[in-house]
């Protein structure tokens, strides 16, 4: 299950007794930023605050106050050789235990991180499209897959939105600020139109179209024609050609998420929330107890 705020709340209600971790101050090098935070049950973690030495002992003094009945503690770690961890710098870590309304409002600041996350669309579900959703399910964004056949969307098993639409480029047309555009329809010439109508908003964080240097050739003569000269200098084509020669949809998948996240990522990017970088993450895990959240 991703982490989001119904996964979160799922969290709560499977453990009453939840220690709040939050990372209060940092100064220097350290993992995560101040704010991040996580949940500590008896057996169970939702989120992290960067993991090693430093969560481990985290970790511990959230159970150590569960099993005390302890409210509150503050924990002062240097992130160095004391500890056995590298980063440098230094971290204060505020441990609450949780109350019903605390609860709430940690539910509330995860259904806004939600809400914020930058919208990826993938244009087209046949096996690169279904690849690149199991891997963006995994991943903070909200990935949209869209494609006119009812047929290769049922195939997708990712935990991602799905829409079947005759009208594909509407959804371009809607789409907030800064998504990101994935065409990789099988059909070029709806690539085509496609790439223009993402090309044509002028606020993308991130263009890509499936193919070889020859069809984004054809395609920057195709734009010149009948798009009114339309550049294409943002136009990723071919898309994750930086990373291998590996045609298999898995691979090509891998290295074209890496330039997604890259750019929406990117210190300049437009569309990054305040705190996109710190939304928890589930699933990590307890090295003590092998649990998984």
């Amino acid at each position: 299950m991703a982490a989001s705020a119904p996964s979160l709340r799922a969290f709560f209600a499977a453990h009453v007794s939840v220690i709040r971790v939050v990372l209060t101050r940092v100064r220097g090098s350290s993992p995560r930023n101040e704010g991040t935070e996580m949940f500590v049950a008896a057996n169970a973690l939702w989120g992290t605050i960067g993991g090693g030495q430093l969560e481990f002992r985290a970790i511990d003094a959230a159970r150590a106050m569960l099993r005390e009945d302890v409210l509150t503690k503050a924990l002062d770690l240097p992130l160095g050789p004391e500890i056995g961890q590298c980063c440098g710098g230094r971290v204060e870590l505020g441990l609450n235990r949780m109350r019903l309304s605390d609860k709430r409002a940690a539910e509330e600041r995860v259904t806004q991180r939600d809400a914020a996350l930058p919208h990826v669309y993938v244009l087209g579900a046949g096996h690169v499209g279904r690849a690149l959703a199991n891997q963006f399910q995994h991943l903070p964004v909200r990935c949209l897959l869209i494609d006119t056949r009812p047929d290769e969307i049922a195939l997708c098993t990712a935990a991602v939105e799905m829409q079947v639409s005759v009208l594909p480029e509407a959804a371009i047309a809607t789409a907030p600020a800064g998504s990101a555009y994935i065409v990789l329809t099988h059909d070029h010439g709806l690539d085509f139109l496609l790439t223009a109508a993402a090309l044509s908003r002028g606020d993308a964080a991130y263009i890509g179209m499936i193919g070889s240097a020859s069809k984004r050739a054809k395609f920057g003569k195709w734009a010149q024609r009948q798009c009114d000269g339309q550049p294409i200098d943002d136009l990723n084509c071919p898309i994750g050609a930086r990373g291998s020669r590996d045609k298999r949809p898995s691979v090509i998948a891998a290295f074209v998420v890496a330039e997604v996240m890259a750019e929406l990522t990117s210190d300049t990017a437009a569309i990054a929330p305040a705190g996109a970088k710190d939304v928890p993450h589930l699933g990590h895990k307890d090295d003590r107890e092998g649990k998984l959240a």
